[in-house]
């Protein structure tokens, strides 16, 4: 599909055949509890009904989405968690190149259980890309006790999402993992701004969950940007092992980027065959994209990757 790979699979056991150093890059978004994502809650959600996935009331006027309750997590599901990371960081590892980063979402309940295996496998912890954006999660009263404790919020309103970044270690200094593997690095957003660590977002558009009806969608304004850093040359493959609806593979097919997209939920990879192409093709209201020239601005087209063919050059 465009220079995107689509894959049904189990992400661990495609891990487990793929070559060592083929992958430039990971962007992605795991789940967190590993039971949100099974058969049975997924039939729970599609249903309605709850299950793990809470529906909570609105908050302020805003009706809010289904959210996996990971504040219910004990304590041998949060050690399955961490041991399902543990290998999952193993495998991303080998198959990474030298100086390739992994950009892992999370969320500031559950971050330690991703970040410290991705540490323990080998791989440098390189910050923190901050998703400003107002998700509803928290500033809720106690239950069955709101107007007793009408000043009192069990948990902060949440106004940010954090992204892990992860680098496998260069070869050598960067400059020479740069020419080697061209990796090593983040894309700058141009010749006078770095890509930087604290994005403004709101969160995804109707519009966009129109076309991608998936419960952890992330919207393209963020992807778009957080995919183009990944790959500081613009060559390579980039990866999500957690595809979901499509999101990352999208941004990748938005850059011009090879990309590979492994998901086992055969309804949600049935929904990203479709949803990748339209998710690329989605105009971003009132958006500039990192990467566009001035000329391309107006026109709507992106600058080619460093190092295309320009016409008339």
């Amino acid at each position: 599909m465009g220079r995107a790979t689509l894959v049904h699979a189990d992400c661990l056991e495609w891990l487990r055949e793929r070559a060592a150093n083929s992958i430039h890059a990971v962007v992605t978004d795991p789940p967190y509890g590993l039971r949100e994502f099974n058969a049975v809650e997924q039939a729970k959600l599609r249903a309605g009904r709850g299950g793990v996935w809470r529906i909570p009331p609105a908050l302020d006027g805003c009706k809010r989405m289904p959210l996996p309750r990971f504040t219910t997590l004990s304590g041998p599901e949060q050690l399955a968690m961490r041991g399902f990371f543990a290998e999952w960081a193993r495998l991303i590892l080998r198959v990474l190149v030298p100086g390739g980063h992994v950009l892992l979402a999370a969320n500031p309940l559950v971050s330690h259980l991703a970040y410290m295996p991705m540490l323990e496998a080998g791989f440098e912890k390189r910050g923190e890309v901050i998703r400003l954006v107002q998700t509803l999660r928290g500033g809720d009263r106690p239950k069955n006790a709101h107007a007793e404790f009408a000043d009192v919020s069990v948990m902060p309103r949440s106004a940010w999402e954090p992204w892990g970044l992860f680098r496998k270690p260069c070869e050598g200094l960067v400059q020479d993992n740069l020419r080697k593997w061209k990796t090593g690095g983040l894309r700058r957003e141009s010749a006078q701004r770095p890509f930087t660590d604290v994005i403004q977002c709101s969160p995804t558009r109707s519009s966009e969950r129109q076309i991608a009806n998936h419960p952890s969608l992330k919207p393209q304004r963020f992807m778009r940007q957080v995919v183009r850093a990944a790959l500081p040359l613009g060559e390579g493959i980039v990866l999500d092992p957690f595809m979901g609806g499509g999101s990352t593979i999208a941004a990748a097919e938005f850059n011009g980027y090879h990309s590979i997209g492994i998901e086992q939920d055969p309804r949600y990879f049935q929904l990203a065959t479709t949803a990748v192409p339209r998710l690329a093709a989605y105009v971003v209201p009132g958006g500039v994209e990192p990467g566009l020239t001035r000329t391309a601005r107006a026109s709507g087209r992106r600058s080619p990757p460093a190092g295309a063919a320009r016409p008339g050059g």
